[in-house]
């Protein structure tokens, strides 16, 4: 008897990863898109995030993403702008315009779309699920795709930032410089405000993962739950989507120093 075929993504799910397919998105996938699985599989299967990547700050895309993003345009994932626009009687009346990432073309078969979430602000997953919405209800794209902070890694920040800070032996925010991570003002206040407090004081390498943590990839950033609950109230819907969680086990904890260039207040995807 001939096995059954792997769902689609099933080695990224055995890897970690978090995979949820909405509206019928494994079977169009599986049927008309086996190459954009297997495309997506490498691009994704291989993946490693160094701790001083996760630490490190700054107003652009992180090199993870980065690095992700190359992959995908070095086999034709690229960026796309859509753009719709409506006649009467062969008169132009109105156009709009939906731009997307990462767009992959199947000649004679569709197009697969394909956004990348890393740490935005969660309202950036409205923006991504209402365009797939829109291009598919006007039959420019077959699936959309969301990659993000899948749910094992966003439960285990906390812990690997810990460990950076145990590994580096960090006690202070002279620890804290000298390994590459100047926390701003206002960060500095929260921290001294936690280890200094006469009520169980914190030890300062607790304080400062709180802090690092909850500032940057806290409950309002994009992540797995954030994602879900967007999809479970029918955000995108019927749009067939493909939901990918990037898991825990991509952490590396290397040597290098931490890169940061600090602004306050700037997400970085």
């Amino acid at each position: 008897m001939a096995r059954a075929p792997k769902p689609p993504f099933q080695s990224l799910k055995d890897k970690g990863f978090d995979v949820v397919f909405v509206s019928h998105a494994a079977g169009i996938l599986a049927q008309d898109f086996p190459q954009a699985i297997v495309e997506l599989e490498k691009a994704l299967s291989n993946l490693q995030l160094p701790i001083t990547e996760i630490i490190g700050s700054g107003g652009g895309e992180t090199k993870f993403t980065q690095r992700l993003r190359k992959t995908l345009a070095g086999m034709a994932w690229k960026k796309h702008e859509f753009i719709i626009t409506k006649t009467v009687d062969g008169i132009p009346m109105e156009s709009t315009s939906h731009e997307v990432d990462h767009v992959r073309r199947f000649t004679e078969v569709g197009v697969v779309a394909l956004e990348i979430e890393w740490n935005n602000k969660d309202p950036f997953f409205d923006r991504d699920l209402e365009n797939f919405k829109r291009l598919h209800a006007e039959g420019a794209i077959s699936v959309g795709i969301l990659v993000t902070r899948g749910s094992s890694l966003q439960e285990n920040l906390w812990s690997a930032v810990r460990k950076f800070a145990e590994d580096r032996k960090i006690n202070s925010f002279d620890d804290l410089a000298n390994n590459g991570y100047v926390p701003t003002p206002k960060q500095k206040a929260n921290v001294l405000k936690r280890v200094a407090r006469k009520n169980v004081p914190m030890p300062f390498a607790d304080a400062w993962t709180d802090n690092f943590v909850g500032n940057k990839y806290g409950q309002a950033t994009t992540h797995w739950d954030k994602l879900q609950h967007r999809i479970q109230r029918g955000v995108g819907n019927p749009c067939p989507l493909a939901l990918l969680g990037l898991p825990a086990a991509m952490i590396r904890f290397d040597a290098a120093p931490v890169e940061t260039l600090e602004d306050e207040g700037v997400t970085r995807q």
